[in-house]
């Protein structure tokens, strides 16, 4: 088993950076609020933004270099726009994981204060990240997404045994405001944001310093093991929501603690207080190595975006940049503490909007002259992408509108 799973790399990380919110407080409030009317939009948009996701590590093995080299390629100013959106981001993304984070772990050990366990969690990640860098990420995260999606199942099967009744298979489709409001929102983060496709080229060259005779189909079958991880693991937290929660009576709270402790209340009332800690440990494993992967990668793309911008070599830059997001993050932390809800909704919905144009640039990376005619896009796959950035198009436009 150890020796499959060093075989693993950027797949795994891949997955434990989108299995987060998107998952526990988005899949388990579509589960709560719809039972399981939304798995129809669980899967689309996963097959939708499936082609671009692929396209990272596709890109990085096919030409050696990340997609942000590639960026710069297309025009400077679609590398300062991917700047500018990275920027006014990822202080919201990465206080909207850690503050959720904090209140499971507040909940599951039962002592400390939000604060107390935000500043601790930012503190190990911070010293995870300066220290190992992507070998501590790559080591870790294979066993974090393993532990979690055991403890997903059996909490599903444990979960449906003590059901009293059926849950309707019966597809929503959301047509007040704040039904599609929160439809574009659970869809901005499933399985995740996508410029983590731009994470994951840098990732699977990290890999390669690493195990440099893994080929292309290795890789790609690496990221596909880790893509049907977080689709799995979403249908499991929407099949929990629905079956503990759904027509309980109980709203969720704004507030990162109360929050994790109606959570956990609610699947323990269901399975008996034993399961506290089955829960509580798929949890914050679920958001722990969301946690980890986010303050590894904004600070690593925005170093390299701005070398590439400025086109000199800043030494210590990712540093600089790490500790700017953890000072951004703990400021927005400590005046918008009991925000957490209009975090999460403002960060998933400007990801969902942000979609299109990730997905445009990545698909015009993946067919230009820097792959070679072997390495670009199948037809087959062209059709699939355009389709796909045409329905990303759709969804941002159907949102605007139910706006105004």
């Amino acid at each position: 088993m150890i020796h499959l799973l060093k075989k693993f790399g950027p797949g795994f990380l891949f997955a434990g950076a989108a299995i987060g919110v998107s998952h526990l407080v988005q899949s388990t409030r579509a589960g709560a609020d719809f039972g399981l009317g939304l798995v129809w939009a669980l899967l689309l948009i996963n097959f939708i933004k499936y082609p671009f996701f692929r396209f990272g590590p596709k890109y990085a093995c096919a030409t050696g270099k990340d997609m942000l080299y590639g960026l710069k390629n297309m025009g400077k100013w679609v590398l300062i726009s991917y700047y500018v959106i990275t920027f006014a981001t990822m202080f919201t993304i990465q206080t909207a994981v850690t503050i959720v984070t904090a209140g499971i772990a507040s909940s599951l050990f039962g002592y400390g204060t939000l604060v107390f366990w935000t500043t601790l969690i930012t503190l190990l990640c911070f010293t995870i990240v300066l220290i190992g860098r992507y070998q501590v990420l790559d080591s870790l995260m294979k066993y974090i997404v393993l532990t979690l999606s055991i403890s997903t199942v059996l909490a599903v099967i444990l979960a449906s045994k003590n059901m009293g009744t059926s849950i309707s298979l019966e597809q929503i489709i959301p047509r007040d405001t704040l039904g599609v409001a929160f439809l574009i929102a659970f869809m901005g983060w499933m399985p995740a944001p996508l410029d983590l496709t731009i994470w994951q080229s840098l990732w699977t060259l990290e890999k390669r310093k690493l195990n440099p005779e893994m080929t292309t189909k290795q890789y790609l079958f690496d990221f596909n093991v880790g893509y049907i991880a977080t689709v799995f693991l979403g249908l499991g937290f929407m099949a929990l929501g629905a079956m503990v929660m759904h027509n309980a009576g109980t709203s969720f709270s704004g507030n990162g603690t109360v929050f994790a402790n109606q959570l956990i209340a609610m699947y323990t009332s269901s399975m008996g207080p034993w399961a506290k800690w089955l829960i509580g440990i798929a949890a914050l494993t679920t958001m722990f190595s969301t946690t980890l992967t986010t303050l590894d990668a904004s600070p690593r793309v925005m170093h390299k975006t701005t070398e590439l911008l400025f086109q000199k070599r800043f030494k210590r830059g990712a540093i600089y940049w790490l500790l700017i997001l953890i000072a951004g993050t703990l400021s927005i932390f400590f005046f918008f503490i009991s925000e957490m809800g209009l975090l999460i909704e403002i960060a998933t919905v400007l990801s969902f909007l942000t979609a299109p144009f990730y997905a445009i640039v990545t698909y015009r990376l993946m067919n230009s002259k820097e792959v070679p005619s072997a390495e670009k896009p199948k037809p087959w796959l062209k059709v699939y992408s355009n389709l796909s950035i045409l329905l990303l198009v759709g969804f941002s436009i159907w949102y605007l509108i139910s706006l105004f």
